[in-house]
């Protein structure tokens, strides 16, 4: 394995690759930091351009993507109260009051040390513990794999949401998709309606433009007022070494539970931030300043939501199970550069994965950089109107749907699942729980049919006496899910 980790190292140190990722970097900031557009769309946008790269190129990109918008949406919502993405709503209650107080140079340079520093340590977490755990998930059979997978995607069912019926429907519809085409098993052709177009089954990428960059253009367009804010100006003195030793603990308390959420498929960057904003806020000797201008509150939303990035590829690259929306978008990089996650990936591809995981500590220390050059150009981009750079985006959506493939077909696809996510988002229902049936529905099946030929009809015996990891995993899921959802909706 060592070979392996020292072999990704060599692939890694690559020109292109840290050019890539630099513009990753800079340009998930750059749609982070304009109201009304999302990580999220970005990620699904530039999807595309990963398919002409090397797999340690192109993926890498994507992560930079994804690290720099995260970071990028605590920029509005320090200088005018507009998080730019759902992960810094909890930033947004401390930032914006010391902008108030002349201080936004101060919350800013806090939102990115603390950033850097919870996606950094997150990072290495991930690259030291990803191969224990693959070697674990390697011994594991099919009712084992099948166990997890309905896990999985139970709880993200149950937590996507205030209202689990939602979430539970989303995920009946995104299995029922998956089963378009042909039984993994026996091959049978069904649900294809006699099209001959359905009978390969419903292709990821389009689905995922679909689902989730047309809805974001349509929210776009319907507000008014994106991008109008008043000019953003940073006022203040940058923050200082014992201001930054201060927050420390808060910091690594935030990253503690980041990482944590980040493990767990379907949560993501806004529970982690929320939970790090609220134990920093209990544990704090002056909690009655949070809310009202606390660079401890910064520091605990943003340390936790950017923890969140590097352990979701833990569930990812061992299982095929991504952890959150974003890593549902890495993972269509990952099959069409033809790596499948799942358990044998790192003896099939070790190198590449390990370099990729390289590259995520690398980026960090790119994005400190980047960062803290580039704040005060963002802090005149959020007032870009951001409904203006539409036709752009659509046009890039349409290309990249249509660009993988070559297929006319692929854009009927888009078209179709981004009036459904049109209609989800309308509806208050949400995609997740779709997408997790999806792409885990094929798995799911083949598990289990694997599962009942290994039983050979003996399936109460085989599953207490020879399989009982397996009705453990079974018998805790409506338990660990129901703890997950009373946790994030107590209140």
């Amino acid at each position: 394995m060592l070979e392996q980790i020292i072999e990704g190292l060599f692939l890694t140190l690559r020109v292109d690759t840290f050019a890539f990722m630099a513009i990753g970097l800079f340009g998930g900031m750059l749609v982070g930091a304009l109201p009304g557009f999302t990580t999220l769309m970005a990620m699904a946008i530039l999807l595309p351009i990963s398919f002409f790269l090397d797999p340690v190129v192109g993926i890498p990109f994507l992560l930079g993507v994804y690290k720099g918008g995260i970071f990028g949406g605590s920029i509005p919502a320090i200088l005018v109260s507009m998080p730019g993405t759902g992960a810094a709503v909890a930033t947004t209650a401390d930032g914006y009051q010391l902008t108030k107080k002349g201080k936004s140079r101060k919350a800013l340079d806090m939102a990115l040390f603390s950033s850097v520093f919870g996606d950094t340590a997150s990072d290495i977490f991930t690259l030291l513990m990803i191969v224990p755990i693959a070697y674990l998930v390697l011994q594991f059979g099919p009712p084992e794999i099948f166990a997890i997978l309905t896990m999985s995607v139970v709880i993200v069912a149950v937590t996507a949401g205030k209202n689990p019926l939602k979430g539970l429907i989303m995920l009946a519809f995104g299995l029922w998709i998956s089963f378009i085409g042909s039984d993994p098993i026996g091959g049978m052709e069904r649900f294809t309606f006699g099209l001959f177009e359905l009978r390969g089954g419903i292709p990821l990428l389009p689905l995922l433009i679909g689902l989730f960059a047309l809805p974001e253009i349509v929210k776009i367009v319907g507000r008014t007022n994106v991008g109008e804010a008043s000019v953003a100006t940073i006022l203040g003195e940058r923050l200082t070494l014992a201001e930054f030793k201060r927050c420390l603990r808060t910091i690594c308390r935030s990253t503690v539970i980041g990482t944590c959420i980040g493990i767990i498929p379907g949560l993501g960057q806004m529970v982690a931030a929320v939970m790090g904003y609220t134990a920093a806020k209990n544990a704090s000797p002056v909690k009655e300043n949070f809310g009202k201008g606390e660079l401890e509150g910064v520091a605990a939303a943003e340390a936790a939501n950017n923890a969140v990035n590097g352990p979701t590829m833990v569930p990812l690259l061992t299982l095929g199970i991504p952890g959150d929306n974003v890593t549902a978008i890495l993972l269509g990089a990952f099959v069409a550069q033809g790596l499948r996650p799942g358990p044998t990936l790192f003896s099939e591809q070790g190198p590449v994965v390990f370099g990729i995981l390289i590259a995520m500590v690398f980026a960090n220390l790119m994005f400190l950089v980047i960062g803290y050059l580039s704040i005060p150009a963002f802090a005149r981009i959020i007032t870009i109107r951001s409904n203006l750079l539409v036709p752009l985006v659509t046009m890039f959506a349409v290309a990249g749907a249509y660009v993988y493939r070559s297929n006319p077909n692929d854009i009927i696809v888009l078209a179709i699942f981004g009036v459904i996510g049109i209609i989800a988002s309308a509806a208050k229902f949400e995609v997740m729980p779709l997408v997790m049936g999806f792409i885990l529905g094929v798995p799911l099946e083949r598990a289990f049919g694997q599962s009942l030929s290994l039983a050979n009809g003996e399936i109460l015996q085989f599953a207490i006496f020879e399989r009982p990891a397996m009705v453990a995993i079974l018998v805790a899921t409506p338990f660990l899910a129901w703890m997950l959802r009373k946790k994030m909706y107590a209140d």
